[in-house]
């Protein structure tokens, strides 16, 4: 799982006439949302700690050759970008790997998911389950969600959108092994490179990687709870059902009384993260508000619970005009919250949030957030919004 991480360039090697050739690999890029579309012109960058990037980008038909051992490099990060979609940032070995760029969405409480994985198995599947709805190959169309793409023959993607997280609504997210649908104990998911981005307005908020060397058909990845807040499940298991029923084995789940603790998470340096949020805040009041995000981000990557740097990262995303994704981290702060100041993060992040969808008229939920907020703690500000917003029908 990864918010995303900082790294440093990677360096490149000037071939001088007569010198030997680096074996080659491509890198083939397509739309998450229009089957079988290949972007050209993306712009591909490989960055590795310390050293100078490589770059390529796409031609027409969505493929960029690079260095292949840089490729194969498990210390590499590929970064992906053009006009009109989200950056796209993994980590490598990305040798021959398909990739698949989001457009922006616009949704203050829309998400894209876009699953890719290796040329084995043919099938993976993304299935979300959420109440009355489950969107999976057979059932594409859903109450404000829909597949917009199924891959049958390896790669990938598979897409869902969701045009609208309903309140109150708890969403499950799984990857489902087709192929192997009949092999509980396969390790052929745990060995496809699957991967999982997940979207939020203009930005690739959550990334998921299969556990390695782990036995199952049916790989459990995150649940959406009904205030918004994205929990990182990331657990295989095997299951021997049909399709239809994958629906059924992720019931559990949808009982938020039932909790949920993330699998493979690697080791908390909480030190590490403190001193990477300070940081954050000082370019923030710099005014340098992209640092300030980038550094926010890595400090989660240290310490995933850290409340408070997912509230800074709340108001550094509002400045930046990223609203959709200041409402996503600002959620997460008020799931975090601790401690005797967690009433003031909470009803600070409620507030935040109604101010957001005010500003979008969308007054029915910023007047549900601004009364939370004053429920969190009473302050004049609040009952000045919850009267404004009473205004509007």
């Amino acid at each position: 799982m990864s918010f995303g991480k900082r790294f440093f360039l990677l360096g490149l090697t000037l071939v001088t006439a007569g010198s030997v050739h680096a074996a080659t690999s491509h890198v083939q890029v397509l739309s998450a949302t229009i089957k079988d579309q290949k972007i050209g012109g993306a712009s591909i960058i490989l960055q590795k700690n310390g050293e100078q990037s490589v770059s390529a980008t796409t031609d027409a038909q969505g493929q960029a050759n690079l260095d292949a051992h840089l490729l194969a490099d498990s210390a590499s990060l590929i970064i992906i970008k053009k006009d009109g979609y989200s950056n796209l940032v993994a980590k490598c070995p990305c040798i021959d790997l398909t990739y698949a760029l989001s457009p922006v969405m616009r949704s203050l409480d829309g998400l894209r998911v876009v699953l890719t994985w290796g040329n084995t198995p043919n099938d993976l599947d993304s299935h979300l389950a959420y109440p009355g709805g489950h969107i999976f190959w057979e059932s594409k169309r859903g109450v404000e969600a829909n597949l917009d793409v199924d891959e049958t023959h390896g790669y990938g993607p598979e897409t869902v959108t969701v045009a609208r997280k309903r309140q109150g609504e708890t969403y499950v997210y799984a990857v489902h092994d087709y192929t192997d649908r009949n092999n509980p104990g396969t390790l052929a998911l745990s060995a496809s490179q699957a991967k999982v981005f997940v979207y939020v307005g203009e930005s690739l908020v959550r990334t998921y990687y299969v556990p390695r060397n782990q036995p199952g058909n049916l790989w459990t990845v995150f649940r959406i709870t009904g205030e918004g807040e994205f929990q990182d499940i990331n657990t295989m298991r095997g299951v021997n059902v049909g399709a239809a029923s994958v629906l059924g084995t992720l019931s559990e789940l949808g009982n938020e009384q039932n909790r949920v603790v993330a699998a493979n998470r690697g080791p908390v340096d909480a030190a590490r993260a403190q001193a990477l949020n300070h940081a954050g805040e000082n370019a923030y009041h710099a005014g340098r508000v992209d640092d300030a995000i980038n550094l926010y981000g890595q400090a989660i990557e240290q310490d995933p619970d850290y409340g408070q740097a997912y509230s800074n990262l709340g108001l550094a995303y509002q400045k930046a005009g990223r609203n959709a994704e200041a409402i996503w981290a600002n959620r997460k702060a008020i799931a975090l919250a601790s401690g005797s100041s967690a009433a003031t993060v909470r009803a600070s992040s409620y507030y935040n949030i109604g101010r957001m969808y005010e500003d979008a008229g969308q007054y029915g939920s910023a007047r549900e957030n601004y009364e939370a907020a004053k429920r969190e703690k009473g302050n004049p500000v609040y009952d000045k919004a919850i009267g404004r917003v009473r205004a509007h029908p």
